[in-house]
C-alpha cells in the first residue's frame, strides 16, 4: 500500500505511522518537517507547508498517486476544499480525521453510533469539523470522491496524561498537584462516564479501514469499548503514583464562568457529558478489531513515560494559582453559610 499522511507526527497519527512502517507500507508524510525526531526510518517526508503553499504542494505531488491519503490536521472547510483540489483523481481513498465532539450535545441517547446526529452549539472546533464532513460527503455524492470519515474521541499517547480540567500547557500541572497532595479540580461530581482510547488501539482500527472498500462513503468512530468515570480516571493516576487523591468538585458552569480559559467547548461541548460509544460498525468493517489496552495499562504507561522525560513536564504556574484561587473562593463561600 502506498499512503500519504498530511501531518503524521501527532498524537493519533504517530502510532499509525509506526504500525504502518512495521507492516511494510510505502508511507509519505507531508508536513513542515518540524518533528523529524518522531519520523521512523523508511518513511519518506515531503517537506511543505500545505496550509500556506497549495501551489507548492501541487508541484510536489504532480507525478504521484496514492492508494490512501489522510488529513490529520484539517480543521476548517477551506482546508478540506484545498485537499479536494489537490487529491481528486490522485487517490483511491481519502480519509479525514473529524471528531466525536461533533455529535449532538445533548444527544437523544447517551449510546453514540455513527448515526447519532451532528450538532454542537458549544464549540467552534466541532462545528467546523461538521462543516468539513458536510463538504466531503457532498463531494462523494456528487463527484465520487472516495472519502472515509473518522471520528476519534479523547485519544491519548505516551506524552500526555488524559485528564479533563487543565490549563493551556497540558495536563502535567494536574499530575504535579496530585503528586504534591494538593486538591485537584474535577468537573461536576466526577461520576459522568468517559472514554479514553490509547493511540495504539486507535491505530489498529484505522489501519483496518485503509484500502477497505466498505469504508468508502462512510463514517466510523474508533474508540475502546470501556467507559469509566472521571473519578476512576483520576484515581488511576493517583494509584499509579502511589499517593492519595484529593478531588475538589466544581460545577462545569462555574468553571466556564470563572476560568481565563475557554472551557465552554471542552466541557459543555464534550467532557461534561456521559457518552458510550458503540463500535459495532467498525467491527463489521474490520473483523477482529478490539481495543485491548485498559485505562490502567494506558495511563500507567503514559505516566511512566512522562515522569522519565523532562520535556513532557511543562509546568503551568498560572493554572496552578487559578486552581488555588477557585478552591479558596468556594471554601470561603461555604464558610459564609456555616459549612
Amino acid at each position: 500500500m502506498k499512503a500519504l499522511f498530511i501531518g503524521g507526527t501527532g498524537t493519533i497519527s504517530s502510532a499509525i505511522t509506526r504500525q504502518l512502517v512495521a507492516h511494510g507500507c510505502e508511507l509519505y508524510l507531508l508536513n513542515r518537517g518540524n518533528r523529524s525526531d518522531r519520523v521512523p526510518e523508511n518513511v519518506k517526508v515531503l517537506k511543505a507547508d500545505i496550509n500556506n503553499d497549495e501551489a507548492g504542494v501541487a508541484r510536489l505531488i504532480k507525478d504521484m498517486t496514492f492508494d490512501v491519503v489522510c488529513d490529520f490536521i484539517g480543521f476548517v472547510p477551506e482546508q478540506v476544499e484545498r485537499d479536494y483540489r489537490l487529491f481528486k483523481g490522485k487517490t483511491k481513498q481519502y480519509m479525514y480525521i473529524s471528531s466525536a465532539s461533533a455529535y449532538n450535545k445533548m444527544p437523544a441517547n447517551y449510546v453514540i453510533t455513527e448515526g447519532t446526529s451532528l450538532a454542537n452549539p458549544y464549540w467552534d472546533y466541532s462545528r467546523n469539523k461538521i462543516a468539513c464532513e458536510d463538504f466531503l460527503m457532498r463531494m462523494y455524492r456528487e463527484n465520487g470522491f472516495p472519502v472515509t470519515i473518522i471520528r476519534p474521541s479523547h485519544t491519548y499517547d505516551e506524552r500526555a496524561v488524559p485528564l479533563a480540567v487543565h490549563g493551556s500547557k497540558g495536563s502535567w500541572q494536574v499530575v504535579k498537584r496530585i503528586m504534591e497532595g494538593k486538591p485537584v479540580i474535577i468537573q461536576g461530581d466526577g461520576t459522568s462516564l468517559w472514554t479514553i482510547t490509547c493511540n495504539e488501539d486507535f491505530a489498529r482500527g484505522f489501519i483496518g479501514l485503509m484500502g477497505n472498500e466498505r469504508a468508502i462513503g462512510e463514517a466510523f468512530q474508533i474508540t475502546t469499548d470501556v467507559s469509566i468515570t472521571w473519578n476512576q480516571i483520576y484515581q488511576i493516576v493517583a494509584k499509579h503514583l502511589g499517593v492519595e487523591l484529593h478531588p475538589y468538585y466544581v460545577s462545569s458552569q462555574y468553571l466556564i464562568d470563572v476560568a481565563p480559559y475557554n472551557y465552554t467547548g471542552e466541557l459543555w461541548g464534550d467532557k461534561a457529558h456521559t457518552v458510550l460509544f458503540d463500535n459495532s460498525k467498525l467491527k463489521r468493517a474490520v473483523p477482529g478489531f478490539c481495543a485491548t489496552i485498559t485505562p490502567e495499562q494506558g495511563i500507567g504507561r503514559t505516566l511512566d513515560y512522562v515522569l522519565a522525560h523532562k520535556e513532557c513536564q511543562t509546568e503551568d504556574p498560572e493554572f496552578d494559582a487559578w486552581c488555588d484561587k477557585v478552591i479558596a473562593a468556594l471554601e470561603q463561600s461555604k464558610r459564609a453559610f456555616g459549612a
